[in-house]
């Protein structure tokens, strides 16, 4: 921004708020990883809120999140720019949440975001590839031996969605039960990767692989993407093993606070994939 522009709606600058900058910003050569980056936070003292108001503004190439009109950066320092206003606006009211410190931990749609201008835009057909990767040893594929009523579980619940996947890319996979690994027809993997190769805007393709990695399944991710399945049974369906055994042997508080912390991850995934419909990026 030249000195000519408006200064009400300048970047922050890069040491205004360095404790901020210190717990989002990686060390140069340190991955941008979301995750890791939270965890990372939480050891540190977290910086207070420092604004008052928080707006979107349309910018040039997008929305921009403003915190006392000074637009928001990612840790990165590039412009933190969504393509629309209503998701825009779910930024903002994750930043204007904030009470009095700035816990990422509590920021996971502002995360999301950082994670794909600062790591999946530049590396989009790796992140591709490893999403579409999923199918090779996709968790639906993957059958329980014993007892029976596992069996119908998984051949009830998990099997419509491999049908769907079938008819919709032309992609059928095969079953295999217990840890036996089974090879996937490479025509079916290729069309699988294609699928995957639609979402070509780093936020959608940044919410795609989140979704494949917390679930296990490029296919329950692509049914989300699509709007075939909403993303509560998906998520039912992907800890549907998991459910079954607390059934059987009583809950586990841990593994139910781990998936809760996911949950979250998952909800801001399916929203970016609700505003931006695959096709229309």
């Amino acid at each position: 921004m030249t000195d000519d522009q408006d200064k009400t709606t300048r970047p922050l600058p890069f040491g205004a708020i360095p404790t901020l900058l210190k717990d989002l910003l990686p060390h140069a050569g340190e991955d941008i990883d979301p995750v890791a980056m939270a965890r990372k936070d939480l050891k540190s003292s977290l910086p207070r809120r420092f604004w008052t108001r928080v707006e979107v503004k349309q910018q040039d190439g997008g929305f921009a999140i403003a915190l006392d009109d000074r637009l928001t950066k990612t840790p990165a320092r590039k412009p933190l720019l969504v393509p629309s206003r209503p998701l825009a606006e779910h930024l903002a009211q994750e930043w204007q949440a904030i009470a009095e410190v700035i816990d990422p931990v509590q920021m996971p749609l502002t995360r999301l975001v950082n994670s794909a201008l600062d790591g999946v835009a530049l590396q989009m057909q790796e992140v591709q590839a490893d999403a579409a990767r999923y199918a090779g040893s996709d968790l639906l594929c993957y059958r329980a031996e014993m007892p029976d009523r596992l069996v119908a579980l998984q051949q009830d619940q998990w099997g419509p969605v491999l049908h769907w996947a079938e008819t919709a890319f032309a992609a059928p996979l095969r079953l295999t039960q217990g840890l036996f690994f089974v090879d996937q027809p490479p025509e079916s993997l290729a069309a699988i990767r294609q699928a995957v190769d639609r979402f070509d805007h780093p936020l959608t393709l940044a919410a795609l692989h989140t979704l494949t990695t917390l679930t296990g399944s490029v296919l329950l991710a692509l049914a989300v993407a699509h709007q075939r399945l909403p993303l509560a049974e998906v998520w039912a369906l992907a800890h549907l093993d998991e459910d079954f055994q607390m059934e059987v042997w009583g809950h586990d508080e841990e593994a139910l606070t781990r998936r809760a912390a996911k949950w979250r991850e998952a909800e801001v995934a399916a929203l970016v994939l609700s505003l931006m419909p695959v096709g229309q990026n």
